[in-house]
């Protein structure tokens, strides 16, 4: 938990219970949660988080570059504790997104001059090879 208390404080953010185990939990599963299931999973062991203090506490740590959010699938946002760039497959049998290691084909600032860049974003649809093998 120390690491995180140092994240929040480089950050200029206060340390929160609430904080702490929201990156704890996003660091933890890297499985690209969205609120909902953050909510189904802390609220066992912590029945005071409510959904509303997840999703304050997600828009605070993505405001300060903490954590990141991905919408790949309609409006549902997914949460991601990798900030920096990368790509994602997103499984269309079992709905899970997965990090992608592959060479960033454009970096940022590259071929667009005069534009300031704030996020880029690349995924893959498809079937993920765990579900190929049930079929």
């Amino acid at each position: 938990m120390q690491f995180y208390q140092q994240q929040l404080k480089e950050k200029g953010l206060k340390t929160t219970y609430q904080r702490l185990k929201i990156l704890d939990y996003l660091d933890t599963h890297r499985t690209h949660p969205s609120v909902e299931i953050i909510y189904e999973d802390i609220k066992s062991e912590n029945p005071s988080f409510s959904k509303t203090t997840i999703y304050n506490t997600i828009e605070t740590l993505k405001a300060h570059g903490l954590i990141s959010t991905l919408t790949i699938t309609g409006s549902e946002v997914r949460c991601d504790y990798k900030t920096d760039m990368h790509h994602h497959f997103y499984c269309r049998s079992c709905n899970r997104i997965f990090d992608v290691d592959l060479e960033q084909p454009l970096q940022p600032g590259s071929g667009l001059q005069g534009y300031a860049i704030d996020e880029m974003h690349s995924y893959f649809i498809g079937t993920c090879p765990a579900c190929l093998k049930k079929k």
